[in-house]
């Protein structure tokens, strides 16, 4: 074995590595393996390693406990073993851990934090020159996204005509420099010119990735990875079985070890009729078999939802069937599922020819608070036609709608709250949610209650909880992101509204002989 080197300490929840000179002849990406064994006093996990090219193996471990290490190294890339120790120091600020299904129907981090998924959508922005990159995220740091979805592979699509920066494989792409907005449907799902060796990786292509999903991570960002995608003119999506699963596991290898790594298996996978349920199923098992920290994994559909009730899938990646009504049915869902539901596509604030990209920012504010009251989570996108040809749902740069504003307080809201919330039966003409869980006062009334009533303009409302309990009632502008006290009230009430369209109401039980 030639040197290795290693990290002799990291922070929970870290990413530990080690690199080591191994064997180069014949192809090291199938015909040599490594692999690391990890123990301490509490947990014990075997790793599979990389080739990262240029005669290099790596092997990356997240350690979960504040505990000395010892790990042995070893594998066919070498003749010999390396072992070592190192030491694991606590999580420093910001770092919760990797996100988990809390409650059945919500998120928490590892240390128990209450994650609130407010996730944004950008397919392609992690292989756009490095310029954009940059510009993608310092957009990020000031925007109220939590939760990134993005490709693995390039994006072949309307204003998607460019190649990528960087390709997944040694070799060479067709030539689309004849490609336009009115002949890219041609070339969807084109193999004929493409040159690719499907078992040689490019690292630099997921170096590439590593390095965003590290700066997401610093901005407290989860990277939602999605493995595949029909949008495609290069054969990526048209892999020999034998190839997939050789890609999914190299990707696990990669990755798995980074805190803030959600798995999609895949983007509208039912737009993908040369891989059979069969094949999502096997790579499921491969994500399950591989990953030894056990990240949130989903799959996400175009038209027929996949089956949600699988075992492997912890929570409902879902995108709308209807144009028009989506976030309406998120409380069906979560009954249905058992889990917790995320609308990450639900149309886009924009304004392109295409009606998934050109619904107002009103409209997309009001979807995410009807999937956030009825126990759910949402995600933006926004796809302004703009000079550049740069639009955020795929290239990331800079965002120019009016939502995210909004949605940042509607996180605000939600993010004061001691956990997720529920649906509760309201008024036919209003949506009600109350917090998860048993938290009801004595004779059975809830804490808080929030109501919301979209594009109806009530002038008042009247509410009637029990005699007993005294509420702290506000009435919150939610596009004008206003909130005003309108005092306590128990028994029989009512409040004066404003008469305008996506207005809410927040009722806060007062603590006895406080605040009234």
């Amino acid at each position: 074995m030639g040197e290795c080197s290693w990290n002799r300490e990291v922070e929970r929840w870290d990413v530990w590595e080690i690199a080591c000179e191994g064997r180069t002849d014949g192809n090291p990406f199938v015909d040599w393996d490594i692999w690391g064994t990890f123990s301490s006093k509490s947990e014990r996990k075997a790793v599979r390693g990389f080739y990262d090219g240029d005669g290099v193996y790596r092997v990356r471990f997240m350690p979960s406990f504040d505990e000395v290490y010892e790990f042995e190294v070893r594998g066919t890339f070498s003749d010999d073993a390396v072992r070592g120790s190192f030491s694991v120091r606590p999580p420093s600020p910001g770092n919760h851990g990797p996100v988990r299904v809390a409650n059945r129907h919500h998120f928490a981090y590892e240390d128990g934090t209450t994650h609130f998924s407010f996730g944004t959508t950008c397919y392609a922005w992690a292989m756009q020159p490095d310029g954009r990159i940059e510009e993608t995220l310092r957009t990020l740091e000031g925007a109220p996204f939590n939760k990134l979805r993005f490709c693995v592979f390039p994006k072949h699509y309307d204003y998607n005509l460019s190649e990528p920066a960087t390709y997944p494989y040694e070799g060479t792409p067709v030539d689309s420099s004849g490609l336009t907005s009115e002949n890219f449907s041609q070339y969807t799902g084109r193999t004929e010119g493409n040159r690719w060796d499907f078992t040689r990786f490019n690292p630099a292509h997921f170096r590439r990735l590593e390095a965003c999903v590290l700066r997401l991570r610093d901005l407290g960002i989860e990277a939602d990875l999605i493995g595949m995608h029909p949008y495609d003119r290069w054969g990526f999506s048209r892999m020999t079985p034998a190839q997939d699963d050789l890609y999914w596991r190299y990707l696990v290898a990669r990755f798995a070890a980074f805190r803030n790594v959600w798995w999609s298996l895949a983007n509208e996978y039912d737009l993908m009729p040369q891989k059979s349920i069969a094949d999502w199923e096997r790579f499921a098992r491969i994500l399950c078999e591989e990953d030894p920290y056990g990240h949130l994994r989903s799959i996400h559909n175009c038209l027929p939802f996949y089956d949600h009730t699988r075992s492997w899938i912890t929570h409902a990646s879902i995108q709308r069937q209807d144009l028009y009504r989506t976030t309406e049915y998120v409380d069906e869902w979560r009954v249905r599922y058992g889990k917790p539901v995320v609308c990450d596509e639900i149309a886009y604030e924009g304004d392109i020819q295409h009606g998934w990209g050109n619904i107002s920012p009103e409209e997309l504010t009001r979807r995410f608070w009807e999937a956030v009251l009825r126990g759910g989570y949402a995600g933006h996108g926004e796809t302004y036609l703009h000079e550049s040809g740069v639009l955020w749902w795929s290239h990331g740069g800079a965002l120019r709608g009016e939502s995210p504003a909004r949605i940042a307080f509607l996180r605000k809201a939600v993010e004061e709250l001691p956990g997720g919330l529920r649906p509760w039966p309201g008024s036919f003409d209003e949506t009600c949610a109350v917090l998860e869980g048993p938290q009801a006062l004595a004779g059975g009334a809830q804490p808080l209650y929030l109501y919301y009533y979209g594009f109806g303009r009530p002038s008042f409302r009247d509410f009637f909880i029990d005699e007993a309990t005294a509420y702290r009632a506000e009435i919150l502008d939610t596009w004008n992101m206003t909130a005003t006290d309108a005092g306590v009230h128990r028994g029989r009430f009512r409040l004066k509204l404003p008469g305008r369209p996506y207005m809410a109401v927040r009722l806060r039980a007062v603590e006895a002989g406080k605040d009234e």
